[in-house]
């Protein structure tokens, strides 16, 4: 297992037979605090925020999120106050919450609960506005964090991975679309870029994409694939083929994926390597995003299921 700086090579039978070097960048481990892309998506949201004078972090998640952990980790550490408006009833008085918000309120995050008519609107001027009045003056951060500051932070990506390695794509799970949209205004329309869409229904994540790119880099781009067949049912579902394949991946090659993103991440790129996508001789990197904390809430929905 070969280890420099952040990549890791993946020795997948499957890649060797293809003649494919695949590679996964570990942007997991680059910031314990703030691990995976959502650092790189706040990290000029939080200048912006600084430099408005804003001193409160209002957001918005579903109650296993990624975004609202790390939303929570940032105020705590470069002391904003946060808000996160949470998808889904409040619980009921003495129940638990799930791990995710009870690290979040650890890390100081107040948490308000929207129904789901009410979340529905969580885009709309009106209801932002609605908020703020509710809440007072705050910095609203988009959920999952993708808005235009979004890209650059992801942007920077590519050059990072440009200084360890000469790569012909690179392949990450998509979400919003925010990442994968930075990662091309990194590219500029050179190499290859793969998105795996985490959730059911994707096409949709192109024209989020395309109007990403066209607002921040004043274009769009066509050197990327939106792969749509990965979702394994949608957002958060799983399989036990899924779950057999996040374990093998561990037991080869020591690397915890997440069920959410990373995990059908890497089951497409090697998908999509098996059936000749890539051409014999390329290196591809796939971008392992984070997302680990999902797993104890997640454990937890399966001992509640017995």
């Amino acid at each position: 297992m070969l280890h420099t700086s952040l990549l890791q090579l993946l020795d997948e039978p499957v890649a060797n037979a293809h003649g494919v070097r695949l590679l996964l960048w570990r942007d997991d481990l680059v910031n314990p605090d703030l691990p995976g892309n959502k650092a790189r998506k706040l990290k000029y949201n939080l200048a912006a925020a600084r430099a408005q004078g804003h001193h409160t972090l209002l957001t918005f998640g579903g109650a296993y999120s990624n975004h609202i952990a790390a939303v929570a980790a940032a105020g705590r550490l470069l002391g904003f106050r946060t808000i996160g408006l949470i998808r889904g009833e409040e619980p009921v008085a003495g129940s638990m919450l799930n791990p995710t918000l009870v690290r979040a309120a650890a890390d100081g995050m107040a948490l308000h609960y929207l129904d789901r008519a009410a979340y529905r609107r969580r885009a709309e001027p009106a209801f932002i506005a609605e908020q703020l009045a509710r809440f007072g003056p705050a910095y609203v951060l988009p959920e999952g964090g993708t808005n235009d500051l979004a890209l650059p932070g992801c942007a920077e990506l590519v050059a990072e991975i440009r200084q360890q390695i000469d790569f012909d794509a690179l392949a990450v799970a998509v979400g919003t679309g925010g990442t994968l949209a930075g990662l091309l205004t990194g590219l500029a329309g050179q190499r290859h870029a793969v998105g795996v869409a985490a959730l059911k229904k994707g096409e949709f994540l192109r024209a989020e994409i395309d109007a990403l790119t066209q607002a921040t880099a004043g274009q769009t781009f066509g050197n990327y694939s939106l792969q749509t067949e990965y979702h394994f049912g949608g957002y958060a579902k799983y399989s036990a083929e899924l779950l057999a394949f996040i374990q093998q991946i561990k037991v080869r090659h020591g690397v915890l994926l997440d069920p959410i993103y990373t995990g059908k991440l890497l089951f497409g790129v090697l998908d999509l390597v098996g059936k000749g996508y890539f051409r014999r001789g390329s290196t591809v990197v796939a971008i392992h995003t984070g997302g680990q904390q999902a797993w104890a809430g997640w454990e937890e929905r399966f001992e509640a299921r017995g």
